[in-house]
């Protein structure tokens, strides 16, 4: 590894908040194949993040030297109408978290999004770009923001993960809406204008887990799948490697008005990622191959 090179050290212990999630169960699953990980792995059922008392008093009794936060509320649309609890939530409890891995000196990785980002950009987006204004944002991106300032805040030296279009065996996700409604219509209709980096959860996991074994990194890292495409392009290449011949027709943002409104462009640039473990993760279209393929089987 390139930067802020270093070393785990024989038995390290990692909680991971939100482990029964899209992107928490493939983390958890990763780490316990590592016998010098001691791994926590909590849902929401086990840890509620929004929960100062108990976070606290979890993390005092697991005393973790990394913890890593997936929880999050993430379903886009609903929070345009539960802002508070998106608030809670991602903006809250990603600061509770924080305080708490600093109160015991444990290192912290915080899962964030592109959607900090309006998408007005021609080109992706640098972590030393700074986020939009908070107005500007749909409220599941405000929330988010609202989670990396509090965790900038309340630790010392946090690692801000942000990533994009995450896709995976784990909970719902883009792949397999697409599946199930190619199965019940005659003609899918997807948008086309909004453009970004699709990105597997085991990817992911994996690159998290890296990233894990170099102490010094800290600051934001945007990790993604290689290569970025559309909606349109998203759901054309799942049917066609699936086999499935339901036409797909592209659409406008504007013919398919969502309560939440979505970045028209929101690519990643994952350079200092590429520095730190020395190479870039697979293309979105080979990850989608092995996606489908365990979902098959």
């Amino acid at each position: 590894m390139n930067e802020g090179s270093g070393q785990v050290s024989e038995t390290c212990r990692v909680l991971i908040t939100g482990a029964g999630g899209l992107l928490g169960s493939p983390l958890a699953r990763r780490f316990a194949l590592d016998p010098a990980w001691q791994t926590i792995a909590l849902d929401k059922g086990g840890l509620e993040i929004t929960d100062g008392n108990a976070v606290e008093r979890v993390t005092r009794r697991e005393m973790p030297s990394l913890i890593i936060n997936c929880a999050a509320y993430t379903k886009v649309d609903a929070c345009e109408q539960e802002k508070e609890l998106a608030q809670r939530v991602n903006g809250e409890g990603a600061g509770i978290v924080a305080a708490a891995a600093a109160n015991i000196g444990a290192r912290l990785i915080h899962i964030s999004t592109d959607y900090v980002f309006d998408g007005t950009s021609a080109l992706p987006y640098r972590e030393d770009q700074p986020p939009a204004p908070a107005d500007s944002l749909c409220w599941y991106g405000r929330s988010k923001l609202l989670g990396e300032q509090a965790v900038t805040r309340r630790h010392r030296s946090p690692l801000i993960v942000r990533t994009a279009w995450v896709f995976g065996e784990d909970g719902p996700c883009f792949p397999k809406t697409i599946l199930r409604l190619a199965k019940e219509r005659p003609e899918l209709r997807v948008v086309n204008d909004q453009v970004g980096s699709p990105t597997y959860a085991k990817d992911l996991a994996d690159a998290i887990y890296r990233l894990a074994h170099s102490p010094k990194i800290a600051g934001v890292m945007h990790v993604t799948n290689s290569d970025i495409c559309t909606w349109y392009d998203f759901a054309r290449e799942i049917l066609r490697v699936a086999g499935i011949g339901t036409p797909v027709r592209p659409i406008s943002t504007a013919e398919f008005p969502t309560p939440a409104k979505r970045p028209a462009f929101s690519v990643l640039d994952n350079r200092r990622f590429v520095q730190t473990v020395g190479a870039p993760l697979r293309s979105w279209r080979e990850a989608v191959a092995e996606f489908l393929a365990a979902s098959a089987g």
